[in-house]
Order: structure tokens, then C-alpha cells, then sequence
């Protein structure tokens, strides 16, 4: 078994890669050769009090790519304004997150993953493949909502699939958002500029990303966009309906939560799960109000594959994709394609096989 961490994954990984990985995917969820199940979350009290503990997982698995695989996450989580989820294990500036890959030919685990990088890369290689098929194939200026992680992948993803000229980035924090200016404009070599208000950077996007950790809407002014944009997001909260209401064409990756509900399971942030605690320590934890992810509005990403559902007709929709849904199988691909160029490179920490497996049947 390899145990493979971050570090390895960012030499190993990148993003045409990861773009391919996730293709072959979804052409085997097309083919009824894929699967995945959708993500569900456990809530307890913590020793925080003004914060909660969340265990989430996420699954899925792929005939081509041969791999099953489980992304699991350990959070404090807290919401310091009411408007942001700060989350850390153990300590802040610390998290826990691993995937756990194994063979669907034999069931051996063949690699444990660190899922940092892995997390940033699919999500921000799913955007992409939004952008692939709805943005205009002219598109070529990028608004940004955010200056994290997120947005720095989705941005290499645009990057990939259209030829980008002009970034326009703008988040609420003055030095994060002229790092990432900085920062991207080296990477990518490409005119990436920090802007002061949020309206400067929407008006001439032809691809609107909002990439932020607000539990809440933050745009929500359809008069502001550029005829023929392509909008995506994060977070199903960050986009308002009156912007949805303006969308020609709305496309939903796949079923992000269990859409049917057991005695017991709460709805929080757009994801099902169980939760424990007293009435008072529930009512610590924001449910945003918007929840972009359900309703009749949008159709379905493999429906639209499947020739179901018609894409882009002019250039002058204006297009949605809410990157969420899938989640699992997007982990089985990625996790999968690592794997695959980590025995290539011999990149990894070798663990012997049989510490994983035991003569006890269950």
C-alpha cells in the first residue's frame, strides 16, 4: 500500500490530468460503469463551544479507472461572524481529510491519500468541465469571487479548457485578493488584476465563479452580468434566485446529498446528515435560507451528456453550472489517476499490504 500526501499529489497531479481522469469517469456513470453515493455528514457536540464536530464521507467507483474509493473528513467546525465556516482538526491551520483507495478487481487497498489537494483539484476540474461545455467558446475574461484555494484551481481549470486573457478578482479582504492577483499572474501568465467592488469585476466576466466559504448569497445582481456569461459556483448559497431567475440554461453536476430523508436526518448547508446535541448547541450551526441545490430549476450534467437535455444554442444565454453533486466518483477518478502516476514515478511511502487485512471474517 502507498501512502501518498500532499506534497505528492501537487507533483504528480495536474490539472489537464485531473480533466481527463473525471471525462473517463463520467463516461462510465454514462455507460452505468460508474457509481457513487451521495455525501453524508455526522454532527456532534464539541468541546468548542461555539463550534461543532462534523464527520463527513463520500464515495464512489469507476470500471475504467478499476478503483472505489471513500474520501473521509474530521472538522471542528465554527462560524466566527455567522457569515463564514472557519473548520481545523485538532488545531487551526490543521485539517484531516483522507481517501482510501481500493481495487474493485480484488478489493485490495492499494493507497491511502492525503485529500487537501485532491479536494481543491477535482472540485476546481468540475467548473472546468462546466465551463467546457456551457461557456461561449470565445469567453476569455474570468471574474472571480474569492482569493482562496478553490479559487486558484478553478482559475487553472478555465485556463484549460478556454483561452483566458484578463482575470478580475475580487474578494473582501484587500491583501488576499492582490496575493492571488500576484500569485496567479505568475502561475498562469496571465493579466490577473484585484479590483475594490464587486460590480467591477462581474461586468465584462464571460465566466462568473463565486469560490468562498460564506454560508450566505453573495451575488445576487443579475443587471451586472455580461450577455452570454457562464456563472458557477462552490457553494450552493452563493448564487441569489433572482440571478437564477435570469439564467437561460441551468445545469447541476449530479445529486450532492440524499434527496430522502430517515427519522433523524437534518438538512444543514445543503447536505443531509445526523446530528446529536441539545436544542441550544443545534442552533449554533447557520442553515442558510437559500439552497440552490434542490427544486425543478436545474437540469442534470448527464442528462445533458446523454443528449437528454440541450446545452448552449446562442451567445447570448446566460448559462449555470452548480459545481455539486458526484462528489464521490470524482474522488474515485482523481484518487484513482494518482495512484496510477505514483507507481509510474515510485512516488509514496510503501505499507505493507497485510497490515490492512486480517484472517477474522466479519
Amino acid at each position: 500500500m502507498l501512502l501518498i500526501n500532499n506534497q505528492e499529489v501537487e507533483k504528480l497531479l495536474d490539472m489537464k490530468s485531473c480533466l481527463e481522469a473525471l471525462e473517463d469517469a463520467y463516461e462510465d456513470l454514462l455507460k452505468g460503469d460508474a457509481v457513487y453515493r451521495p455525501r453524508l455528514d455526522v454532527w456532534m457536540p464539541c468541546d468548542r463551544p461555539d463550534g461543532y464536530y462534523r464527520w463527513g464521507t463520500m464515495e464512489g467507483a469507476s470500471r475504467k479507472i478499476g478503483v472505489f474509493a471513500i474520501r473521509m473528513k474530521s472538522d471542528i467546525v465554527h462560524w466566527p461572524n455567522g457569515d463564514t465556516e472557519e473548520k481545523y482538526c485538532m488545531q487551526p491551520g490543521t485539517w484531516c481529510g483522507l481517501v482510501v483507495v481500493f481495487s474493485v478487481r480484488n478489493g485490495e487497498p492499494p493507497a491511502v491519500i492525503n485529500d487537501g489537494l485532491l479536494q481543491h483539484m477535482r472540485v476546481g476540474a468540475c467548473a472546468g468541465l462546466g465551463a467546457k461545455y456551457l461557456a461561449r467558446q470565445d469567453a476569455a475574461v474570468v471574474g472571480m469571487f474569492g482569493s482562496g484555494g478553490m479559487a486558484r484551481t478553478y482559475l487553472e481549470a478555465f485556463a484549460e479548457v478556454r483561452n483566458i486573457k484578463k482575470v478580475k478578482v475580487y474578494s473582501p479582504t484587500k491583501a488576499n485578493r492582490e496575493a492571488y492577483a500576484r500569485e496567479m499572474t505568475g502561475k498562469l501568465d496571465l493579466e490577473v488584476i484585484a479590483v475594490d467592488e464587486p460590480e467591477m469585476m462581474v461586468r465584462d466576466a464571460d465566466i462568473l465563479a463565486t469560490c468562498t466559504d460564506s454560508t450566505r448569497t453573495v451575488f445576487d445582481e443579475p443587471d451586472w452580468l455580461k450577455e452570454g456569461a457562464h456563472i458557477t459556483c462552490v457553494r450552493a448559497c452563493e448564487v441569489g434566485p433572482t440571478v437564477l431567475k435570469r439564467c437561460d440554461l441551468s445545469l447541476k453536476l449530479g445529486k450532492n446529498t440524499i434527496e430522502a430523508m430517515d427519522e433523524g436526518m437534518v438538512r444543514l448547508h445543503g447536505n443531509v446528515g445526523y446530528i446529536a446535541g441539545q436544542p441550544e448547541e443545534r442552533g449554533l450551526i447557520p442553515n442558510p435560507v437559500v439552497d440552490n441545490y434542490r427544486g425543478d430549476h436545474f437540469k442534470y450534467f448527464m442528462d445533458f451528456r446523454a443528449g437528454k437535455v440541450p446545452g448552449r444554442t446562442s451567445n447570448k444565454q446566460i448559462t449555470f453550472f452548480i459545481n455539486a453533486g458526484t462528489q464521490g466518483l470524482q474522488f474515485a477518478a482523481c484518487a484513482g489517476k494518482v495512484y496510477q502516476l505514483a507507481k509510474e514515478k515510485g512516488v509514496g511511502r510503501e505499507l505493507p499490504t497485510e497490515w490492512f487485512l486480517q484472517d477474522i471474517r466479519d
